[in-house]
């Protein structure tokens, strides 16, 4: 791993997935997927966690973003929160910080967050010719 900033999980907090939109009397499911998603990180090198309120992706809650300073971000949706969705998000984020712009090949992708993207955003600078 090189000094390149982070790779930064974003997960909505305000998250609720489709079926219990309406249920106020629970939580967001957002809120424990942040939990999640931070205790699976732990000391993993490069991967950074937070929450953040909306990321306007209530269609597909719950919604993450993998973002990194002059790389690709990615925003993924569709988790119901556990440990298997947390491990996988994870586990692509450090893949996403090895890579020099962000891309992962397919092949690469942990299992359990295919079929969970919904945009992938070009970074606002784009790093320097290697």
């Amino acid at each position: 791993m090189t000094d390149a900033p982070p790779t930064t999980i974003t997960v909505c907090t305000t998250c609720r997935q489709p079926a219990l939109r309406e249920d106020r009397d629970r939580a967001p499911c957002g809120e424990e997927m942040l939990a999640l998603v931070a205790r699976a990180a732990r000391g993993v090198p490069g991967v950074d966690v937070r929450g953040t309120a909306c990321l306007m992706g209530c269609e597909h809650g719950c919604n993450v973003a993998v973002s990194a300073e002059g790389k690709m971000t990615y925003v993924l949706g569709r988790f119901a929160p556990g440990p298997e969705a947390a491990e996988a998000l994870v586990g692509y984020a450090a893949l996403h910080a090895e890579s020099p712009t962000g891309a992962v090949p397919y092949r690469q992708w942990p299992q359990g967050v295919k079929g969970h993207f919904t945009a992938r955003v070009p970074p606002l600078a784009m790093p320097p010719a290697l």
